[in-house]
């Protein structure tokens, strides 16, 4: 099993009286253990603080800044502070990514990785934060940079500036991908089948809480004290559950799903070594639980098969429902599902937040398969392209499945190619195609698990009449005119035209 040893000093229980000030004084987040009685209890509290995932039956450990823990104060439950001790390890060699980089060398592999491979990566500068420190993202594709009829990826890591295992795996998965393309055939097809984005850092100011020459002193929060997972707008709870206004890193990530209509993503974290997939804000399950549940065992299976003993089967056997864990809102898991219709679950890479260097390698060994394995998800499913029927032009329409989609489960076909992507578990289905101006347009379509099934739409026009129908009318017409008068020849005819893309279409010419 991947772990180290990790160092707490337990500090026995402060009373009330204690200067809420002094505990502040180092940094702007704590670190705290409390005993609770029920789990509608932990939810309530989970409104208020930041509780982790090392939290168990009866035992919660939490985060808060100063504000949040004031909060907390007014329920009077008893809790002890952890002072987690600093542990720096070294590694001299820093081969095969066994270390965690400076700030600055983390910024110079990014730019190498485009710089190395112009033709199918391109580095994005998302954003800058107050620091300096850069919010940054790769997009790789064989076509990069132009829209394709294919679906959009993201994989994104460390928003807890502690949890950093995702960190190095992603970075790796880069390289590898990279080096890979037209070497491995199964990377050369997620190059040219898919659009591919990985951030590595999400929280670069809370990893290098510290300076930007080590990450041993790194926060979950980042420089406001705030709690990145908890500051997205919230299917239940609304625009802003935490309280605060959105941070900058929020903003980037909110202005990236608005640009990239992104099919499926994963968000790395750590502290457990499991799939956590929607929702987290409610009990309710999603319309495609029986998918998240396979692709989240398909990930887990991987994982144990690829690990030693004892990796990754935490909880149901390596996979979780998020409120069945504990609810949180205002995560961007449950932001990605309900608001942007993209299938997102987290990932939970280790019990050790920031693991010994020396493990990274059995981490990726352990993960590399199975990452892979996700990201080729999003080519299966039911997919295809939605035109207007006259004109051929693409069209963002509504892909719904009948009797079956709730809370968001839908999906939109995506301009400018007009291309959707629809994930579901195996099975039949009615799925019906709507958009306004247009005449709605149901189908029965068959899907397998780990399979295609590709299905183009035309929807009609509201305002256009079939050829038949202006055949018919023009019969009548032309009966008309003989009764009433002699029509002159070719007054009335059916003229061939060309749609926009050559193909050949009927139409009546009247006079």
């Amino acid at each position: 099993m991947i772990k180290k040893i990790l160092f707490l000093l337990l500090i026995p229980f402060l009373g009330f009286s204690q200067n809420i000030d002094a505990l502040f004084s180092e940094k702007g987040e704590i670190y705290f253990s409390f005993q609770y009685d029920t789990k509608n209890q932990l939810n309530k509290l989970s409104e208020i603080i930041s509780i982790d995932h090392k939290t168990n039956d009866d035992l919660a450990f939490a985060y808060a800044n100063q504000k949040e823990f004031t909060e907390f104060l007014k329920t009077e439950i008893k809790y002890k502070i952890i002072n987690k001790k600093k542990v720096f390890f070294t590694n001299n060699s820093k081969n095969n990514w066994n270390y965690y980089p400076t700030y600055q060398q983390y910024v110079d592999i990014m730019t190498a990785f485009a710089d190395s491979f112009p033709s199918i990566c391109r580095l994005h500068h998302l954003g800058t934060l107050n620091s300096g420190r850069k919010i940054l993202i790769v997009q790789i594709s064989n076509n990069v940079g132009q829209k394709e009829n294919e679906p959009s990826f993201l994989y994104t890591s460390s928003m807890h500036g502690d949890e950093l295992a995702g960190y190095i795996l992603s970075l790796r998965l880069i390289d590898y991908i990279l080096n890979g393309y037209e070497n491995n055939q199964k990377l050369t097809d997620l190059v040219d089948g898919i659009d591919i984005w990985i951030n590595p850092l999400a929280n670069p100011d809370g990893a290098y809480a510290g300076g930007n020459q080590d990450v041993w002193s790194a926060t979950r929060y980042n420089a406001n004290w705030v709690d990145l997972n908890r500051n997205y707008p919230d299917p239940e709870d609304g625009p802003h559950p935490d309280g605060n206004s959105y941070q900058t890193e929020t903003n980037i990530f909110l202005g990236l799903a608005d640009s990239v209509n992104f099919s499926i993503s994963a968000n790395m974290h750590g502290g457990a070594e499991v799939c956590n997939y929607p929702w987290d804000t409610w009990s309710n399950l999603t319309a495609d639980d029986n998918w998240w549940q396979y692709v989240s065992h398909e990930y887990a299976d991987s994982c144990q098969t690829n690990s030693s003993n004892g990796y990754f089967n935490y909880l149901n056997d390596g996979i979780t429902n998020g409120w069945d864990w504990y609810s949180i809102d205002g995560g961007r898991q449950d932001y990605m599902n309900y608001f942007r219709y993209c299938r997102e679950f987290t990932l939970e890479l280790s019990d050790d937040k920031t693991p010994n260097p020396n493990d990274l390698n059995d981490l990726w060994d352990a993960n590399y398969p199975s990452l892979l394995n996700y990201m080729e998800q999003s080519l299966f499913g039911i997919r295809g392209i939605v035109t207007d029927s006259i004109t051929e032009d693409p069209l963002k329409a509504k892909v719904e499945i009948t009797s079956h989609d709730i809370d968001s489960s839908h999906v939109y076909s995506n301009l400018p190619i007009g291309n959707y992507h629809r994930y579901i578990y195996q099975g039949n289905y009615d799925v019906t195609f709507s958009k306004n101006g247009y005449y709605p347009k149901t189908i029965n379509i068959s899907v397998l698990n780990n399979n295609i099934s590709v299905n183009d739409v035309q929807l009609v026009p509201l305002n256009t009449t079939s050829i038949t129908d202006q055949i018919s009318t023009n019969i009548k017409i032309l009966n008309i005119d003989i009764l009433g008068r002699e029509s002159k020849k070719g007054e009335n005819n059916i003229q061939l035209i060309k749609t926009k893309n050559g193909a050949v279409k009927k139409q009546i010419k009247l006079k």
